[in-house]
C-alpha cells in the first residue's frame, strides 16, 4: 500500500466523520497563523500540539554539534508532530518552524486524546496517520540507503516542484543528507 493510497483511505474516513465527531474535532482545534522563521515548537519543550498545514511549508530539525539538521519538510495538507514528544509527552529532541508564513490548525495532544475516548472513529483516524508517518519514513529510509543525492533531489523536486523558490538551499541540503556544496553541484548539471 502506497502512501498516496494511504492518504485516500484517511480522507475518506474524515469525509464520512458523523457531524458529533466532527462538531467535536472543530471544538478542539484552533487556526493559528506563524511568520517565516517563527517556532512552533523548540528543542527540550514539549510538543503539546499536532499541526495540519492548511498554508505554507515547515520544517523539523534539531542541533547536532553547531550543525543544523533538517529532518522533514512538511507542505501542505499533512500534519507536522514531533513523533516522541507528542506521544510520550516528554521533551522534544528537534524543532518545528516556519520555513515561510504558514496557516495552521494546531490540536492539542490531551484533548485529542479525551475525544478518542468519546468517540470510536478518532482512535481509527489516529491509527490512520500513525500508519502514514510509519510508511512515510520507512520509504525515506529506504530513498537514503539506495538513492545517490543526485536520484534524491529529482525525487524532491518531483514531489514538490515549488521547493526551489520558497525553501534555502541550506535546508534542502541537509534534507537531502548532503552538503551545500554537493547540492550546487547537482544543481549545476540538472
Amino acid at each position: 500500500m502506497t502512501e498516496e493510497i494511504q492518504l485516500k483511505k484517511i480522507d475518506e474516513l474524515i469525509q464520512n466523520l458523523d457531524s458529533d465527531t466532527l462538531s467535536a474535532l472543530e471544538n478542539i482545534r484552533e487556526l493559528k497563523r506563524y511568520k517565516k522563521g517563527e517556532f512552533l515548537l523548540h528543542q527540550d519543550k514539549l510538543c503539546r500540539y499536532s499541526f495540519w498545514i492548511e498554508q505554507g511549508i515547515l520544517r523539523k530539525f534539531y542541533w547536532n554539534d553547531t550543525k543544523e539538521i533538517t529532518t522533514e519538510l512538511i507542505f501542505e495538507h499533512d500534519i507536522a508532530v514531533s513523533f516522541g514528544s507528542y506521544v510520550l509527552q516528554k521533551p522534544s529532541k528537534e524543532f518545528i518552524q516556519a520555513v515561510t508564513d504558514v496557516t495552521v490548525y494546531q490540536t492539542e495532544a490531551q484533548s485529542f486524546q479525551m475525544l478518542k475516548a468519546k468517540f470510536p472513529k478518532l482512535v481509527e483516524l489516529d491509527l490512520m496517520m500513525t500508519e502514514y508517518y510509519a510508511m512515510w519514513l520507512e520509504k525515506r529510509l529506504f530513498e537514503f540507503r539506495t538513492r545517490n543525492a543526485t536520484e534524491r533531489y529529482l525525487q524532491l523536486l518531483r514531489q514538490q516542484p515549488h521547493i526551489i523558490l520558497e525553501v534555502p538551499l541550506t535546508y534542502i541540503a541537509s534534507y537531502l543528507g548532503i552538503s551545500l556544496e554537493t547540492l550546487s553541484r547537482i544543481r549545476s548539471k540538472i
